[in-house]
């Protein structure tokens, strides 16, 4: 047979896969050459408007595309043409003017046409103030960098650091906190920063504060000299010292509403309220009482004071969803916070300056700010959070009237428009009862209150602006009040300062005010009678491990005058002397003349505690002093029977070798053993003979009583019974069933069957059969044990 060929069709006639990347690669040149002609001759004066008007790559306008941004805002359409050709910035403008955008679309641009990739490694660098401004400026960064083909990460603390260093070595852009970076730059050895091309300080006046300072040096010197830096922030930082320190090359200041006449949005309503402290918690609760349909956001100046006070607004149930957002809280926890005040539509959230800085918090209404900001760029950072945009929203600061004056020259200095407004008396509320009984009840929120209240006092102590913030002119008294704190905390810092008035006052003054203070002690001593339950929560301590933090917190003015007094009557104080037993009765009454006779309290210490002053007897109230009189304490185990050892510790090789040789050693332990076995053997032999003799006395005792007809005495008997009443009389007196029946009831017995024999029974009979052997005594012995058993086998 002839086999049919197939025939086979020629390839069709293409390129190699050699030429389509040689084709590619020609492309992608022509692409970046053609990029950087257009960014070369791009006009720095041209009012650009939209960003595909832009000289940038594909994969970014991609990006823009996909997230929406199509139009450029006032800082961006001038700060980004300037950052494309490679300059160094200086950016200003309002919040929410969208200076994020500034910053990563030339990051993008200028890396893609340096053509960088992850062999190069780090290439650019963006610092945050704050861990939520981080994360922000990442997920902006990933939308619309998400067609490029950098690696991208996020280094902020509060996560694994081992997880940081496995991925640092590959990634091409960082956005990061000062703390974090420079942690990896001293601790990864992996992790290099020679290439970097562009570093970038979102809030650099923040950055560039004290806070930041140390760290954000370190970082600087880690960094290469030749590479370019951009600076962004609402409220600029024009220091010379800091732009000499960042290494800037004529960098050039953008300040897009610098000639404005606000330097805060025209669309943000601002107020300011005059409360007093004492007034201010009543006036928040009131507010947000108000304000049910809201998104609020209330600054404080510390997270102790955002912790009370969203602790004890969430028992009151204002009726809006609460939140509290500090900066000791964990990671996890911050960010799940920040998550649920952006889906919320109506919360209020209590936050420090945390959140003060960049973070794009959608639709919020109203910015409280309870405490008053350190200075005017604080202000206008914290009200930067509503009115983003240009959208509407509203802000209101509350002032303490000392604080008035000088801080509405600080904002007209800043062009800040404010104006004064008052609350509506009818909605004002108290809440000071409340506050209180939860401090009663809960001593553990009384604590918190504690903390809150020296917090906030350290807070106004140690700003620098004096002519705002003078901590005398506050109410904290009256602050202290309106928390529900039974009395006002002590304040360390404050105690100096009352001693130098003391020492500064005039001596009449001195004398007329104790002459008062006099006559006010007999007034309360007649008051004194009557203790009402507030009087009782006064006094109260807390019993719980808040014990000790308590006692430092309030002070018991009365009874530290009291000892002052007594030990500054005289010139010279000399503790009394514990006086020897006397013999003559003349001895004991000049001991009693000379004062009360001292008290001796035994079982603190080895010797007994002699209390002989009051500052002995103050001594007795402070646990910590009365621990250190005590005897350390030794560890023991206890056995199974409850019975208390101390713990078996392995001696010392060294120790053990002083004692001899081990040889010597071994046989003398052998001797004390075998002498503690055999005296342990005696013992017993003893016991068990003892045992013997009382069981033979008892067995002859019951033996004689039967032979001479005596009942067991061991026997139990009737009790009260009569002597003339027979105990089976009434036995007896029963009827008792006939032989007949019973036979009749007793089931018959089994017929046997024709096979069945006798010897079936006989077995039976046999099994039945036991062999019994008395035995006098019970064995105690192997003898008597082996005759035993020699009894039952025969």
């Amino acid at each position: 047979m002839a086999s049919s060929a197939v025939e086979r069709k020629p390839k069709p006639s293409g390129r190699s896969k050699n030429d389509v990347r040689l084709l590619k690669r020609k492309r992608d040149i022509d692409e970046y050459e053609t990029l950087q002609k257009a960014v070369e001759e791009l006009d720095l004066k041209a009012d650009t408007k939209d960003f595909s008007k832009l000289p940038l790559s594909q994969p970014t306008s991609r990006g823009l595309d996909a997230s929406h941004f199509k139009t450029l805002t006032d800082i961006q359409s001038k700060a980004i043409p300037l950052a494309l050709k490679g300059r160094d910035i200086l950016g200003a403008a309002k919040t929410g003017s969208g200076k994020t955008l500034s910053f990563i679309v030339p990051v993008l641009e200028n890396l893609y046409r340096a053509k960088w990739t992850e062999l190069d490694g780090l290439g650019a660098l963006i610092i945050s103030p704050t861990r939520e401004l981080a994360i922000q400026i990442f997920e902006v960064l990933r939308k619309v960098g998400r067609y490029h083909t950098f690696s991208a990460g996020l280094v902020i603390g509060g996560k694994s650091l081992q997880e940081e260093r496995e991925r640092l070595g590959r990634m091409n852009i960082l956005v990061c906190t000062p703390g974090r970076m420079l942690q990896h730059m001293d601790q990864t050895a992996a992790f290099e920063v020679d290439n970097l091309q562009m570093l970038v300080l979102d809030e650099a006046d923040r950055i560039m504060d004290m806070g930041f300072q140390t760290s954000v040096d370190a970082i600087v010197e880690h960094l290469p000299k030749q590479r370019q830096t951009m600076l962004f922030s609402a409220t600029q930082t024009k220091k010379v010292s800091d732009l000499a320190r960042l290494s800037l090359r004529d960098p050039e200041y953008v300040a897009v509403h610098e000639a404005a006449s606000h330097a805060t949005p025209t669309t943000l309503q601002q107020y300011y309220v005059i409360t007093p402290l004492s007034e201010k918690l009543n006036t928040l609760f009131s507010f947000i009482r108000s304000n049910l349909k809201a998104k609020i956001i209330v600054f404080m100046s510390s997270g102790k004071q955002v912790r009370f006070v969203y602790e004890s607004f969430r028992h009151m149930q204002p009726g809006i969803p609460l939140l509290h957002l500090h900066g000791r809280q964990k990671q996890t926890a911050r960010l799940d916070i920040t998550s649920k005040f952006l889906s919320t539509k109506n919360s209020c959230i209590f936050a420090t300056d945390v959140v003060a800085r960049g973070l794009d918090f959608p639709a919020v209404d109203w910015v409280i700010q309870m405490d008053c900001p350190e200075d005017a760029d604080t202000y206008i950072h914290r009200v930067g959070r509503t009115a983003r945009y240009e959208r509407a929203g509203k802000a209101v600061l509350f002032l303490d009237p000392s604080e008035k004056e000088g801080m509405l020259k600080r904002l007209e200095l800043k062009k800040v428009p404010v104006q004064q407004t008052k609350a509506r008396e009818k909605k004002q509320q108290s809440i000071q009862n409340q506050l209180q009984n939860m401090c009663f009840q809960d001593p553990e929120l009384k604590y918190i209150g504690q903390k809150a209240f020296v917090s906030y006092a350290k807070s106004i102590f140690v700003q620098k602006d004096k002519e705002i913030f003078n901590i005398s002119k506050y109410d904290l008294e009256g602050y202290a009040v309106s928390m529900g704190l039974p009395g006002t905390p002590k304040i360390k810092f404050q105690k100096g300062e009352d001693m130098k008035k003391l020492k500064n006052a005039p001596r009449a003054a001195l004398s007329s005010d104790e002459e008062s203070d006099e006559e006010n002690k007999g007034k309360k001593d007649k008051k004194s009678d009557v203790r009402t339950r507030y009087d009782r929560m006064f006094e109260r301590q807390n019993q719980n491990v808040l014990s000790g933090h308590y006692s430092k917190l309030v002070a018991d003015d009365d009874r530290h005058q009291h000892v002052d007094t007594d030990e500054e009557e005289d010139f010279l104080s000399v503790k009394r002397v514990v006086p020897v037993e006397s013999e003559s009765e003349s001895e004991d009454e000049d001991v009693a003349a000379s004062g009360p006779a001292p008290k001796l309290i035994a079982g603190i210490g080895k010797d007994p505690l002699v209390i002989d002053s009051k500052r002995r007897e103050k001594l007795l109230r402070s646990k910590k002093k009365l621990t250190k009189l005590k005897e350390k304490g030794t560890k023991v185990v206890f056995d199974e029977n409850g019975v208390p050892h101390q713990i078996y510790e392995l001696e010392d090789e060294d120790d053990f070798q002083q004692r001899g040789p081990a040889a010597d050693q071994r046989a003398k332990f052998l001797e004390e053993e075998a002498a503690r076995v055999q005296e342990a053997d005696l013992d017993d032999k003893q016991l068990a003979k003892q045992k013997k003799r009382e069981k033979r006395a008892k067995r002859k005792a019951r033996e004689a009583a039967l032979a001479a007809g005596i009942e067991d005495p061991e026997a139990p008997a009737l009790a009260d019974a009569d002597d003339d009443e027979d105990p089976l009389a009434l036995l007896a007196s029963l009827p008792l069933a006939d032989d007949e029946q019973e036979q009749d009831e007793r089931p018959p017995k089994r017929p046997k069957k024709w096979f069945e024999d006798d010897s079936g029974d006989e077995r039976k009979a046999k099994k039945k059969r036991a062999h019994i052997i008395e035995a006098e005594d019970e064995p105690e012995t192997l003898e008597d044990l082996e005759a035993l058993a020699a009894g039952l086998l025969t």
